[in-house]
């Protein structure tokens, strides 16, 4: 039997629409469509139902200190660096995750540049997103607030003076085979105060170099909040793990 062109492109686009029917009429209890069922969340004051407090404004019980117990001062419910003290880390470790952080500048702003307002939010403690007092202060293009430190700069500058500042970070982590060798890179999104300013961002390597990340199978990491000498304030920070 033989069909023209014509004959053939009907009868594709009729399967075609008698497709697109089924699936438009299926029924909400055809789960076998649905498979698997996303769970259900609800809001606490802007707190999903399955996220982890790392901080609430009341103590640092999710955290530790490079030597122990994490030394900086929390009051008013806001965590602020207490320079000279070291950086502090989330207790538990992780592995791709949504990120939710807010920060601001020191109160009496001192130095430019790097030397000003300076912090870091470190991704399984290897891969730093910067935290820089941006008002007003140039520095080198992939350094400033937003950046993936020494990697990739922002898309845009969202400037707050005197606010606060939000970070909402959404990381899957790098892929290492049995041979601890890189499988696949990691990437990052970053939406500063509601604006994407990294973009499913490839995580060429670790914030020491530029590069590749080191051939380390490294499994889920910390969360870690950098002392760089300057009293940036920190609050309301909940993780995801996705």
């Amino acid at each position: 039997m033989n069909f023209s062109l014509s004959s053939v492109l009907a009868m594709t686009l009729l399967c075609g629409a008698f497709s697109l029917h089924a699936q438009t009429n299926m029924k909400p209890e055809d789960t076998e469509y649905y498979s698997p069922v996303p769970p259900t969340l609800t809001l606490n004051k802007g707190v999903p139902s399955d996220a982890i407090v790392l901080f609430d404004g009341k103590d640092l019980s999710q955290w530790k200190g490079e030597k122990g117990k994490a030394a900086w001062t929390v009051a008013n419910n806001i965590l602020e660096v207490k320079p000279g003290s070291g950086t502090i880390q989330t207790t538990e470790n992780f592995t791709d995750f949504q990120l939710h952080i807010e920060w601001k500048s020191p109160e009496v702003i001192k130095g430019e540049g790097q030397g000003r307002g300076n912090s870091g939010i470190f991704l399984q403690g290897l891969y730093e997103i910067q935290v820089l007092d941006n008002n007003n202060n140039p520095t080198y293009v992939n350094g400033g607030a937003g950046s993936l430190y020494k990697q990739r700069p922002p898309l845009a500058q969202v400037i707050a003076p005197d606010q606060w500042h939000v970070y909402d970070i959404i990381y899957k982590a790098p892929q290492f085979n049995k041979d601890s060798l890189l499988v696949s890179k990691g990437t990052v999104t970053v939406l500063h105060n509601g604006v994407v300013v990294q973009n499913n961002t490839q995580i060429d390597g670790t914030t020491e170099y530029i590069g590749l990340p080191k051939p380390l199978s490294h499994g889920p990491g910390p969360i870690m909040l950098q002392d760089h000498g300057d009293l940036v304030q920190f609050r309301n920070i909940w993780i995801r793990k996705l």
